[in-house]
């Protein structure tokens, strides 16, 4: 199966590229109404629909017997071995005229990622990953993050829970515990992003409420198979079909961020 991955990485990359161009074509140019309330605060747009299916018809046909699950059309077919795909992760910034945005792109095999691809359009930035080959940003290998960078000199990043007002003050505490104890803390709009550039040691640590899979597939991908740790706000393996809370860092950072999250969430 590796050597299928491998083989088929350049088309999966074309796919990629043609949604890239057909999102920057109609990038800062979105005409009034173009986009419909899907969710409070979540907004959907024709460029996602249209992105879906030009990744659907590139990435179905490389791999015999896989399913889909998108953000926009749902599951398809086999979800044992599927394609899972965020068409366009950042879409209220892109709506907004804001260059952070990003395409994701997983083949998950019983509930792991295999397969990962993630492309920023508005720079070309494009990391991939194939399980077992080690992580690769703009066709290079990554170096594998610090195993002993600690918290005190971390920056953190995350994302707010505009869809779960239960837990909002939950996160806002957590948050002040945090925004103390490393060098600060970002929010971008691109769960997708925020756990890629993790994966590179370039953030250090992140916790999240609520994510999809969609959302964070190839990213899990990556920050797996480079050296991050990963889990939910208990500290066990993290699930990103049934994980609620997902944490993240480099391992040191991890064990700090995993104590306050749990504290907090608890």
């Amino acid at each position: 199966m590796q050597d299928h991955l491998v083989s088929i990485l350049p088309q999966c990359l074309a796919a990629v590229a043609q949604a890239s161009a057909f999102q920057l074509k109609h990038f800062r140019s979105m005409p009034a109404g173009a986009d419909d309330q899907k969710a409070a605060r979540e907004m959907v747009s024709f460029v996602d629909v249209e992105s879906e299916k030009i990744l659907f018809d590139g990435l179905l046909p490389l791999v015999d017997g896989a399913g889909f699950f998108g953000e926009e059309s749902g599951k398809t077919g086999s979800q044992e071995l599927v394609w899972v795909v965020d068409p366009l992760d950042g879409t209220t910034n892109y709506l907004s005229g804001l260059d952070h945005y990003s395409i994701s792109v997983a083949l998950v095999k019983d509930g792991e990622p295999i397969l990962g691809i993630l492309h920023k359009p508005c720079t070309q930035e494009t990391w991939t990953c194939i399980k077992g080959r080690g992580l690769h940003y703009k066709a290079e290998p990554v170096a594998q993050v610090s195993q002993s960078l600690e918290a005190k000199d971390a920056l953190f990043v995350t994302g707010f829970p505009y869809r779960s007002q239960d837990i909002a003050s939950k996160f806002f505490a957590c948050a002040d515990e945090v925004l103390v104890t490393g060098r600060g803390i970002r929010r971008t709009g691109s769960a997708a992003l925020d756990v890629a550039n993790l994966s590179c040691g370039w953030y250090q640590g992140f916790w999240e409420s609520d994510l999809q899979a969609y959302d964070i597939a190839a990213g899990l991908l990556f920050m797996q198979e480079n050296g991050c740790i990963v889990t939910n706000h208990h500290g066990g393996p993290y699930d990103m079909f049934k994980d609620r809370i997902m944490v993240a860092g480099l391992p040191k950072v991890h064990a700090t961020l995993q104590q306050i999250v749990a504290k907090h969430y608890a």
